[in-house]
């Protein structure tokens, strides 16, 4: 066993470590911070495999804004993850059997990949330029038109969340920076001029029984 193949076990072994962890910690926030291990490790088995651009889109795209964005949510919205897991064991079964049924699909898709009979040579040229900028070709020039269309809809998808954000809502309670900056004391402050009323005190009304009396 070489370096690489040591390498590579060790960071499955971590890969799948974290993995479990994902779905099994009680906390949200140890959950996320699993996933991130697991993208790390992911990487580094891109890396072992010689797609260094792969690895390097997973860190910086899953680990450097992905998931940085779902540390804050889970940290500001501070989901009470108990009444998730109450009903745990009880969907547990049938969970687990989508989950083999996933992978015997997925298995049975692949089993023709996992045997190639001659991997394909490459050139010198090729092996000289390297795994990113090979990618780079084969995307700019034979899938041009599909990297086109992925990135209109990307866009599309940009500007819809954006308009969905900045759209006025009935029960928002934000407040225009602007107009904030530009209140005058007139616009919040009203002086009411009020004439001062004075109670007069009351008499108590005398009793029956005294009235009688005072007249004997």
């Amino acid at each position: 066993m070489n370096t690489t193949t040591a390498l590579f076990y060790a960071f499955s072994a971590v890969l799948l470590g974290a993995s479990f962890r994902v779905i099994t910690a009680r906390s949200t926030v140890h959950a996320a911070l699993f996933l991130v291990l697991a993208f790390f490790s992911a990487a580094c088995v891109w890396m072992l495999l010689k797609a260094e651009f792969l690895a390097i889109t997973l860190v910086l795209v899953y680990v450097g804004a992905v998931m940085v964005l779902f540390l804050f949510v889970v940290m500001m919205l501070d989901i009470n993850t108990d009444a998730f897991r109450q009903n745990f064991w009880k969907h547990f079964p049938v969970a687990g059997l989508i989950g083999a049924l996933i992978a015997l699909e997925m298995a049975a898709v692949l089993y023709q990949g996992f045997y190639v009979p001659e991997a394909p040579m490459m050139t010198a040229a090729e092996i000289e330029a390297g795994n990113t900028k090979l990618l780079g070709i084969e995307m700019y020039t034979r899938y041009l038109y599909p990297l086109q269309i992925a990135a209109v809809l990307l866009l599309v998808a940009i500007v819809a969340a954006i308009a969905l954000t900045l759209r006025k809502r009935k029960d928002s309670r934000a407040i225009d920076a602007s107009q904030a900056v530009r209140v005058k004391k007139a616009d919040r402050v009203r002086l009411v001029k009020m004439k001062p009323t004075i109670e007069v005190p009351s008499v108590p009304a005398a009793q029956p029984g005294a009235q009688a009396e005072g007249k004997q």
